[in-house]
């Protein structure tokens, strides 16, 4: 029978992984910016000891770091991996919670509909659209784990002792992933006085472990209070009228209510559309009569309203443990909840699990484990109305990303990508990027670093990113370099390099882009501040003392050159940005050169410059 159990497992992870890309999709990061810049950064410059144990640094998460720096070695210069890879760790998170779920609920559906609520939620958006949301991803892997572990550990009729130790090893895991969830400490002596275990070892053992992770964190950061977000510090910023209210806005969003500013929720609850929140008003029904229901069944059944009653504190300290840690700083950013709703969704599985369930007197009954056919339907058929219900909202929530407040910068920096390196390949390295204005506010350390990140070598030798006001603030475009503008409406920016180009030098005919010029050419050139145009003009043949290049400037003889050398520089004098129509002469030819590409020979290249 084994092989039939994975066969459905291998489905249902399959399944859950399809809709991870599916949901996700049109999610990109093609350029690094912010604090994953940052993170990429101190990749390529420190040692393995100096990136994994950041000494002296406010945050010491080496667990996180150490993930990460596998991460960022298996990606490489490749930055458009870190999405895939971010979904296929999101389909894992969400295969195991539909197994929790199953568990829960002893209902294969409903179990899959956890996963799938999972991968639906809103919440997801910083885990898959930034590299720090491995951060998040493993966080909340390892808290949803300390809470399968302990459940389990209550729950098992034998004595299952190496469940504890487990939850306790995922405590200090995820302590040094994300120091938030060091308040989940209480979960683990809660465990221990629902299980009735009153050796001393075992109640040292957290406490212990508590305090090793205090010291660890004295000793590399010099401080065991958690920073604040932001670059805030959480004793300077707590309020505790604010930390309620903030408590409270989190509980409304696991009913569905965004209660934040749009730049944080997506959109507020003032501007959400009506249809929407009549669906959540109609989610949120089929939340309350399953919990009503649940209340019914633990009052009607005495016999199991202890075990109940523990299983439900230990979700509900979970869930507030967690709503806790994220209201004690300046704000309430959506994905801190997803911990919370995840955790929600869970309970709402084990709801159904016991509404399910039929009455017992003696555990020992052979239908006692056997769940009610008609309620176990009615509470699938629920769930199922639920995700329905909720599918819609999530994904006009999804659509409101853009309001986020790092969204048009990942927008901004993939399209920087996209007309650089997407563009142009390696050929970007050692280019001058020229980009008219900086309204996006790019700052030194982002431009200085970001085409380092494309890099296999991770140097990006000679890339240099200048800002100018104006086109004029820079010469004749060489093919040494870029122009770029900032495209404000859609967040991105603009290869004008060619239009700028062809409006410093425009050739009229005679004259190429490589600089080779026919024996007759006319071409249009826009000086530079000080109005001299520099000509550089090279005869690669044998000369034979009679070449001459007559040089008109707007209709009148400007120059007559004679080619003496194989290289002769010229400079000629216009208005200050003036665009002067320049026309040539010259009474030779390479006779060697096998290309022509007019109606008349090659003369000789001539490269152009103005200040």
């Amino acid at each position: 029978m084994w092989q039939y159990r994975w066969k459905d497992e291998v489905i249902t992870a399959g399944l859950l992984l399809a809709f991870a890309f599916f949901i996700n999709a049109g999610i990109q990061i093609k350029g690094l910016f912010m604090d994953d810049l940052y993170l990429w950064s101190c990749y390529g410059e420190q040692s393995f000891r100096e990136f994994v144990f950041p000494m002296g640094s406010t945050r010491f998460r080496f667990l996180y770091y150490l993930v990460a720096y596998l991460e960022l070695g298996l990606v490489g210069h490749h930055v458009t991996w870190f999405v895939p890879i971010n979904v296929i760790l999101n389909g894992a998170v969400a295969y195991t919670v539909s197994r929790f779920g199953r568990r829960l609920s002893n209902n294969k559906v409903i179990g899959f509909l956890c996963g799938f609520l999972y991968l639906l939620s809103r919440m997801s958006y910083y885990q898959i659209a930034q590299v720090y949301g491995l951060m998040e991803t493993l966080a909340l892997w390892a808290a949803i784990g300390i809470l399968w572990c302990l459940y389990t550990y209550i729950n098992e009729p034998r004595e299952r002792q190496d469940y504890f130790w487990a939850a306790c090893g995922l405590y200090f895991a995820v302590c040094f992933i994300h120091e938030r969830y060091m308040v989940l400490l209480p979960l683990l002596f809660t465990a221990l006085l629902m299980k009735r275990r009153w050796k001393v070892r075992e109640w040292i053992i957290p406490a212990a472990l508590f305090a090793v992770i205090q010291l660890i964190r004295f000793l590399t950061i010099g401080t065991v209070l958690p920073a604040g977000t932001g670059g805030t510090d959480v004793a300077e910023t707590l309020n505790v009228r604010q930390a309620i209210k903030f408590a409270i806005h989190q509980v409304c969003y696991l009913f569905g209510i965004n209660m934040g500013e749009a730049y944080l929720s997506g959109l507020s609850w003032h501007e959400t559309s009506r249809w929407v929140k009549v669906l959540i008003a109609g989610a949120d029904v089929i939340l309350l009569l399953i919990m009503a229901a649940f209340v019914v069944k633990i009052i009607q059944n005495k016999w199991e309203r202890s075990m109940v009653l523990k299983n439900s504190l230990l979700f509900f300290l979970f869930i507030g443990a967690c709503m806790a840690c994220s209201s004690v700083t300046i704000r309430v950013e959506v994905r801190w909840v997803y911990v919370s709703m995840t955790a929600a969704w869970l309970w709402l599985a084990y709801m159904c699990g016991i509404i399910a369930r039929p009455s017992a007197r003696k555990q020992e009954s052979v239908l006692y484990r056997l769940p009610d056919y008609k309620k176990a339907v009615v509470c699938t058929a629920m769930v199922l109305f639920y995700t329905v219900l909720m599918f819609p909202v999530e994904r006009y929530y999804r659509d409101k990303y853009p309001n986020l407040y790092f969204w048009h910068n990942q927008q901004r920096y993939n399209s920087l990508a996209e007309e650089t390196y997407e563009k142009y390949g390696d050929a970007v390295f050692g280019k001058k990027i020229y980009i008219l204005k900086n309204d996006y506010e790019v700052s030194d350390f982002n431009a200085s670093t970001f085409f380092k990140v494309f890099d296999k070598h991770r140097r990006a030798e000679g890339t240099e990113v200048i800002f100018v006001d104006n086109i004029r603030d820079f010469g004749q475009v060489t093919n040494n370099m870029l122009v770029l503008r900032e495209d404000p409406s859609f967040y991105a920016y603009q290869d004008i390099t060619e239009a700028v180009r062809i409006l410093k030098c425009e050739s009229v005919y005679g004259y190429y882009r490589d600089g080779w010029m026919d024996e007759s050419a006319k071409l249009r050139v826009m000086a530079g501040h000080s109005g001299i145009i520099h000509l550089q003009l090279m005869y690669p043949g044998a000369m034979e003392g009679t070449e001459k290049s007559r040089i008109y400037m707007d209709g009148e003889l400007a120059e007559t050159v004679d080619i003496v050398e194989n290289i002769t520089h010229i400079e000629l004098t216009a208005a200050p940005y003036d665009i002067v129509e320049l026309d040539f002469e010259n009474n030779f030819n390479l006779e060697d050169a096998q290309e022509q590409r007019g109606e008349k020979r090659f003369s000789m290249m001539v490269q152009i410059t103005a200040d």
